[in-house]
C-alpha cells in the first residue's frame, strides 16, 4: 500500500520529492512517482501546491473484533523469579484495563512458577494465565511462541503487554506475526487514544529525534514491547488475589528446534546488569579515553553496581553497546544514578531520567545534566573519581 498520486494533477514541481523522509518519490519525466520504499507516512501530502497526493483510506477491519477482551501482561521470568519488567507492566496495565473497563491477567510460563502467582495478584492482576512444563524451563523461541499463540487463539485478549528485554523483542514479533496482528516494538509511553478509545503506543522514530504514537485499529490483540525501567512497579497490594487458569501445554518435543548446551552466567557487579541495578556509574566523552573508565568500573564495583556509558563513549568504541543508557540504549532506573562526564544531551536524559537520585560530575558548570541532576560537582571527572572511591571504600569498611 502507498500513497497515490493523481497524474491529471500532478504539475512536476518536486515538492514532494524532497519532503518524503524515505526517498520514496521519484520524478519521471515531469510527473512524480511512488516506489516500493513508501511507508504511507503522508509527509508529502501536505506539501503538494495542487492537493494531487492522497493517503489510502484505511482498510475494513480484517475481523469482527468484538470477542477480544483483556489486557495482559507477559510475565517473564529467569530460574523462577520474575523479572523487574513484568510487575512494571502490570502497574501500567492496570490502568490501561480500568479505563477500558476490562480485566488485568499475567501469563505466565515456565517450570516450577506457580510461586510467583501471589505476588502477580499484588502488583494488581485480576488473573493469572499459567502454563507449566518441562519444556518450559528455559527460555525457547519456538517453546514459548506456540504457548503464548495458543493462549491468544484460545482466550483472545485486546491488548498484549510484552517488556523490551532479549527475549521479549524474539517473542513478541513472532506472536504478532503467527496470530496476523502488528506490534509497536520499544515503547516508551502508553496511553488512551480518547477519540478511538484504542491503545496509543509512543516510540522513538527517526533516530530517536521524534517521538511516533502509534494505533492499532483493525487487528487484534493490539501488541506492544515496553522498555524496562520506564515505569515504575506499583507498590504490592498482598490483601489481593485473584483466579488462576492452568493450561495444558501443547508443545511437542519435535517442535523445539534449538536444543539447550549449557547455561553461562556472568557476573553482575561492574558489568552490564542495567535493568536490575541499584547504583549506575555511567561515563561520556569527557572521560577522555577508554582507559579512564577503570575508575567508571571501580567505583561500580565499590558501589555493587553497575557501568553504564553515553553514546558517544560507546561510539568512540571505549564500551561495548550493551553498557550503553539513553533513547537508543538502555532505559533505567536506578535508586542512585552518577553521570560523570556526560554533558547531558536528551537523548541520554530520556534513558536515565527517571533515577531517584542523579549525580553529575562534570567540568563545564554550564553542562546541561546540571538542570536535572540532584547534585552536581564541578571539577575533573579524573581528579573528583578517585577521591569518591576512597571515601566510599571507607564508609564499606565502617559498616
Amino acid at each position: 500500500m502507498a500513497v497515490i498520486i493523481d497524474k491529471e494533477q500532478c504539475i512536476g514541481c518536486g515538492a514532494c520529492v524532497g519532503a518524503c523522509p524515505f526517498g520514496a518519490i521519484v520524478m519521471e519525466g515531469d510527473k512524480a512517482v511512488v516506489t516500493d520504499a513508501c511507508t504511507v507516512c503522508g509527509a508529502c501530502v501536505d506539501v503538494c501546491p495542487v492537493t494531487a497526493i492522497s493517503r489510502p483510506a484505511a482498510g475494513e477491519p480484517a475481523a469482527d473484533n468484538s470477542d477480544f477482551k483483556g489486557v495482559w501482561v507477559y510475565i517473564e521470568q529467569f530460574q523462577g523469579k520474575a523479572r523487574n519488567v513484568g510487575h512494571e507492566l502490570l502497574g501500567e496495565g492496570r490502568k490501561l484495563a480500568d479505563a477500558m473497563g476490562e480485566e488485568l491477567a499475567a501469563v505466565v510460563i515456565g517450570a516450577g512458577v506457580e510461586p510467583l502467582l501471589q505476588e502477580l495478584f499484588a502488583s494488581g492482576a485480576d488473573k493469572v494465565y499459567l502454563l507449566e512444563g518441562s519444556e518450559y524451563r528455559h527460555y525457547s523461541t519456538d517453546a514459548y511462541t506456540i504457548a503464548l499463540t495458543d493462549l491468544i487463539n484460545v482466550y483472545k485478549p485486546s491488548v498484549i503487554l510484552i517488556g523490551a528485554t532479549n527475549d521479549g523483542r524474539d517473542l513478541g514479533p513472532r506472536v504478532a506475526c503467527r496470530v496476523g496482528t502488528g506490534l509497536t516494538a520499544d515503547c516508551t509511553n502508553l496511553g488512551i487514544d480518547e477519540e478511538s478509545g484504542l491503545v496509543a503506543w509512543t516510540r522513538p522514530a527517526f533516530g530517536g529525534n521524534i517521538m511516533a504514537t502509534i494505533l492499532c485499529p483493525n487487528h487484534r490483540p493490539q501488541m506492544g514491547t515496553v522498555r524496562p525501567n520506564v515505569f515504575k512497579r506499583p507498590e504490592p497490594n498482598t490483601t489481593r488475589s485473584g483466579e488462576v487458569i492452568r493450561v495444558a501445554s501443547k508443545v511437542k518435543a519435535e517442535d523445539i528446534r534449538t536444543r539447550l548446551i549449557e547455561l553461562l552466567t556472568i557476573g553482575e557487579t561492574a558489568a552490564c546488569n542495567l535493568d536490575e541495578a541499584q547504583f549506575i556509574v555511567a561515563g561520556g566523552r569527557g572521560m577522555g579515553k577508554p582507559e579512564n573508565f577503570a575508575l567508571i568500573e571501580e567505583l561500580a564495583n565499590v558501589l555493587g553496581g553497575a557501568v553504564g556509558a553515553s553514546r558517544a563513549a560507546v561510539d568512540a568504541g571505549w564500551k561495548p553497546a550493551i553498557h550503553q543508557v539513553g533513547q537508543t540504549g538502555k532505559t533505567v532506573a536506578p535508586k542512585v544514578y552518577i553521570a560523570c562526564g556526560i554533558s547531558g544531551a536528551i537523548q541520554h536524559l530520556a534513558g536515565m531520567s527517571t533515577s531517584d537520585i542523579i549525580i553529575a560530575i562534570n567540568k563545564d558548570a554550564d553542562a546541561p545534566i546540571f538542570k536535572f541532576a540532584d547534585f552536581g560537582i564541578v571539577g575533573d571527572v579524573l581528579e573528583i573519581l578517585p577521591v569518591l572511591i576512597e571515601e566510599f571504600k571507607k564508609l564499606k569498611q565502617a559498616c
